[in-house]
């Protein structure tokens, strides 16, 4: 029995029991003094009971077989399934691992486990090929991760699962038999030779046909050509190695039933070097010889270039062809390393006399067949300082005035260059220059041709004009007859001009201006002149050219055109030789 003192003060226990729960239980306790007597004190006290977990309970599959069908075109690292063990326990007593123990897919398939939900996730490590293989089975392992020994008793702490795996058939895409096809080809081949042979094959069980044929972003200048049944490349045009020594190309290789099914071959076609290029100078050599070289002094050393690679690399020969062997101012020396000296074979050279040399070099390669080229070495006299340093090379230094430097001359003939543009721009001004078109600027003369362009405009096609301005400004025009009336009705109402003497003046003048202007291919056009061409068929007009009559002299009378009314009026007036006529 215990007792608690007077105003003692009662302690709090905390008791742990080893019960598999996941709650506390809250228990309140009292103790009384004076053996529980009445009046005797008493206190109350709390005790918290708190169960903690242990591993006593062994993982177990809810099943005991589990079925998945996964596609064969699934790519590797894909998840195939997710699978679980059950676990009473909590936290680490729950935590789990997962392996295969047995299976025919130990190879191809793993399993790893996820640490937040405890689940077994199986994944594909190799393709699959329903052709090759159409399920595979998994025996699957599940245990605890840490076991407690103290309750080893109640069984084992693990618990296996069967997983079978169906793999599905997919419609696959042609599979080439090797990734890459390599392939060698000389350059001199003809066009159409065999290069090689491409093979793919449909890996489905219903094996359909293949067809064959280049990508042509790998080929743009189509260069080879692909049988499309049995895959073999041939060449279609000519080859250079030193333009492209190797073709990267794409073969497609696609089903006949289901064109959609496309597989890529990859080929490399090497071009295999024939000698086909002739050497040549390794640079644009820049040689001169000093005015006071002696014999023997080397002058420039040369090497050769060829674009061929043969296997044995370059061996080049130098010598000079058969027109220079015998000059008596330089020779050539091969140094038997793919590089000759040039040297002088005379003492002194004057640039008065020649200032420039031409020495043509003969170099063959070692190709088989061998391949030569004639290289010219142009050679500059020059006067050198003591050093052997070239200063001038130009023969023209000589015929220079005494104390006149190459600046000043180039100052003197840029300022007379200058001269003589500004004097071709003011003779081209000039030129371009034209006299006014009246001689006369007191007088207020306005040439205006009138332009009829339809079929009766009459006198409304002339109000934009004043034509009484070709007479004179004292010309008395009549009333304008009413337009709206039939020429068959007024036509002998027909205004009249009262001319005046000056009229000769102004027509002389207009002849003169029409007569310059006829002349000359370059006047602009300040006269408009329309020529009055052919007015249809059925036209009582036929024909009104005013060029024709001027140019011809016609002796056509158009008077009858005052017959015609008001509106032909102005015609007669123009073209008429009645005295009412202005130009008669």
């Amino acid at each position: 029995m215990l007792t608690i003192p007077h105003m003692a003060t009662v302690p709090e226990w905390s008791t742990a029991f080893c019960k598999d729960s996941r709650t506390s239980q809250w228990n309140q306790r009292q103790a009384k003094d004076m053996v529980g007597q009445n009046g005797g004190l008493s206190g109350t006290t709390s005790v918290t009971v708190t169960l903690t977990d242990v591993n006593d309970n062994p993982p177990r599959f809810p099943r005991r077989s589990y079925q998945y069908n996964v596609p064969e075109s699934l790519p590797v690292a894909s998840v195939v399934a997710r699978i679980k063990a059950a676990d009473a326990d909590i936290g680490a007593n729950a935590e789990m691992e997962y392996k295969i123990v047995d299976g025919d897919g130990l190879g191809i398939f793993k399993i790893s486990v996820d640490k937040d939900t405890q689940e077994g996730i199986i994944t594909i490590q190799k393709d699959l090929d329903f052709e090759a293989k159409t399920s595979y089975t998994l025996r699957i392992e599940a245990a605890n991760k840490d076991a407690d020994p103290r309750f080893l008793s109640l069984g084992p702490f693990s618990d296996t699962t069967t997983v079978k795996i169906i793999v599905e058939d997919v419609d696959e895409p042609p599979v080439f038999s090797s990734p890459l096809y390599p392939m060698e080809v000389s350059e001199a081949t003809q066009v159409g030779n065999i290069i090689g042979t491409v093979a793919a094959h449909d890996p489905d069980s219903s094996n359909s046909p293949v067809r064959y044929s280049i990508d042509r972003n790998t080929d743009l200048e189509r260069y080879f050509n692909i049988d499309a049944n049995s895959g073999v490349i041939t060449t279609a045009k000519s080859l250079d190695r030193e333009t492209n020594a190797i073709h990267n190309i794409t073969v497609l290789a696609m089903e006949s039933q289901n064109p959609s099914q496309v597989g890529r071959g990859y080929v490399a076609i090497t071009i295999l070097d024939i000698n086909d290029n002739a050497p040549e100078f390794a640079m644009e050599y820049e040689t001169t010889v000093c005015e006071n070289a002696q014999p023997g002094q080397v002058i420039q050393k040369i090497s050769a270039v060829d674009k061929d690679e043969p296997s044995n690399g370059h061996q080049f020969y130098f010598s000079l062809t058969t027109d220079a062997t015998n000059n008596h101012n330089f020779s050539l020396k091969d140094n038997k390393d793919n590089t000759a000296s040039i040297l002088t074979r005379r003492n002194g050279f004057r640039r008065q006399e020649q200032s420039v040399y031409y020495l043509p070099i003969f170099i063959v390669d070692s190709g088989s067949p061998s391949l030569s080229s004639t290289n010219t070495l142009t050679i500059r006299v020059c006067d050198c300082d003591a050093d052997g340093i070239a200063q001038t090379c130009n023969a023209e230094a000589y015929v220079l005035p005494a104390g006149l430097s190459t600046g000043a001359l180039i100052a003197i003939l840029a300022c007379v260059l200058t001269l003589l543009v500004l004097i071709l721009l003011i003779v081209t001004m000039r030129r371009r220059k034209k006299e006014p078109l009246i001689f006369d600027e007191e007088r207020d003369i306005r040439e205006n041709i009138v332009r009829y362009d339809d079929e009766g405009g009459g006198e409304e096609d002339t109000e934009a004009f004043d034509m009484a301005a070709l007479r004179n400004l004292n010309v008395i025009r009549d009333t304008k007859t009413r337009r709206d009336v039939t020429p068959e009705i007024q036509f002998l109402s027909r205004p009249t001009f009262k001319s005046i003497p000056d009229n000769v003046i102004f027509r002389e003048f207009i002849w003169e201006r029409l007569k310059e202007a006829d002349v000359d291919p370059c006047a602009p056009p300040y006269d408009s002149l329309q020529t009055y061409a052919f007015e249809g068929n059925g036209s009582v007009a036929e024909s009104l050219s005013s060029l024709d009559s001027i140019s011809s002299n016609s002796d056509q009378n158009y008077d009858y055109l005052s017959d015609w009314g008001p509106r032909f009026k102005r015609l007669a007036d123009m073209y008429g030789t009645g005295q009412e006529s202005l130009y008669s």
